[in-house]
Order: C-alpha cells, then structure tokens, then sequence
C-alpha cells in the first residue's frame, strides 16, 4: 500500500485513507482547523497568524487535489487575513462552524441567530471581575480565560453560569482549550464537513485539528468510513488537549508537523 514519507497511521483505517487519497488525489479533500492546526495557540487570538509555512504548502498542494477546506471557528475574514490565504487559488474557508464561507475572495453567511445578542449583552455582567474576555465572532461569542490568574480555575468556575446562559439564550455551550463558547445549535465542523465533502463528491479525506471542536470532524470521517469513503484523521499535538489524540488515525507535532505533512502529501502527490 501507499506510504506518505514520515508519517504512518497506526490504524488500518488510517492506513486505507492514506492509500485511497495517494492513489487517487483528484477525488481527496484535505480539511484543516486553522488555531492549534495551521497556526498557534496565544495569548491574543487577534495575533494568530498562520505557520510561515502553511500558504506555501497550500498553494502547492490544492491544485493537486479536489479541494482544499479551512473549517474554523473564526469569522472567515479573519482566518484569510491570519493565515495568508487570499494568495491560496482554489481554497475554500468555511468559518464559524460553517456558517460562513470564503471562495475565491467572496463571502457569504446567513444572520446571526437572535439568542447571540442577548447572551452579547448578558456576558459583561457575568464576567465581570473574573479576567475572562469576549472574543465576539458575531455568530458566536468565546469566554477566553487564558489571561485570567488563574485560567483553569476561572474556566470551571464560569462554566455552570454560562451553561444556564446558552440554554436560556437557545444556544450551545461548546468547550474548548482555555475558552467556552455560546454558539448556534446543530452547528459543528463534522456538519460543516460532511455538507463539504457533499457538494465536491470527495472519495476520500484527509482531516487534521487539535481542539475539542474537532472531534464532531473525528466523528464524521469515523462515519463516512463506515459508509464507504476512506479517511483518515491526524491530530495536531497539545498537552491542553489529550482526547483528540487518543481518537486520532496519527498525531503530528503542533503546527510545525502540520506543515511538514501537508509538504509530504505535496511531495506525494506531485
């Protein structure tokens, strides 16, 4: 079976992925989380900018594929300016869960639901003095407590208000390193793929992530496996975040291994 240099799954599954997508690249879509994946975890979101490597490796990479998909929790406009993408032809970013979507400099996205203004205007009150901070994706709100004191604690101690929150709010209360974010219901990234991988008539995928958003990706490349197209799921490593590793078909080194197996997949595939 086909290899990909330097990286081998240590699943059967993991190892048919990789072996389908070599063997037939024009039908492989290559999804990819941008924070803790493409680029990484900080202080300030605002200053995530993308490895120096991943728009190089991309724009290499995407003509050579079905497609390339950026699936983030960012507001699109963000992750294109963060990750240099607007240099990348045929790349497709499908921001805020899927709600959003970049496509050859045009975007589009629906309107934030109802429940997003009243938790807007709820959150200072309920934060207050605690040290978290709003990132406001419009969509969607995020409770950063990294700068807090003491993180942890803060994130465990604001969790049971900001649960009550979302349900009050009709919104969803979605975990993740260091942050807690209220989000539309029945929105995910294993939603955001799958609809993807639809619409491109994808015979296999590739998906990397590294943060507990991801696993609804994890679970649908599980499922689509069941059904027949080949998958296979990396982990970009972190010690904040171990559940995603246990789960995954290999895990890479952060960023960096991230880049250095897209650039082995161009290498392959090329």
């Amino acid at each position: 079976m086909a290899s990909l240099r330097g990286f081998e799954p240590r699943t059967d599954e993991g190892r048919a992925g990789i072996g389908a997508i070599l063997a037939d690249p024009g039908g492989a879509v290559v999804g990819l989380d941008f924070d803790g994946t493409l680029s990484p975890i900080v202080a300030d979101p605002r200053r995530a900018y993308a490895h120096p490597g991943a728009a190089p490796v991309l724009r290499r990479l995407a003509p050579r594929l079905c497609a390339v998909v950026i699936v983030t929790g960012r507001p699109v406009a963000e992750a294109v300016a963060l990750g240099g993408f607007a240099a990348v032809p045929g790349l497709v970013v499908l921001g805020q869960y899927g709600l959003q979507r970049w496509e050859a400099g045009v975007s589009s996205e629906p309107p934030p639901e109802p429940g997003v203004a009243t938790a807007r205007a709820r959150l200072p009150e309920l934060l207050d003095g605690t040290g978290a901070w709003v990132e406001d994706k419009g969509h969607a709100l995020a409770v950063h407590t990294r700068r807090a004191p003491e993180p942890e604690a803060t994130l465990a101690r604001l969790e049971p208000p900001l649960r009550a929150l979302a349900a009050e709010t009709g919104l969803r209360l979605e975990p993740g390193r260091l942050v807690l974010e209220l989000r539309p219901p029945a929105v995910d990234k294993g939603a955001a793929l799958r609809g993807f991988l639809a619409e491109r008539h994808a015979r296999s995928v590739l998906y990397t992530g590294d943060d507990l958003g991801d696993l609804p990706a994890f679970a649908a490349v599980r499922e689509l496996r069941a059904e027949g197209l080949p998958g296979v799921t990396v982990c970009s490593g972190s010690t904040e975040v171990t559940e995603l590793a246990a789960r995954a078909d290999f895990v890479v080194d952060g960023p960096d291994g991230v880049v250095s197996m897209l650039s082995a997949l161009a290498d392959a595939v090329g």
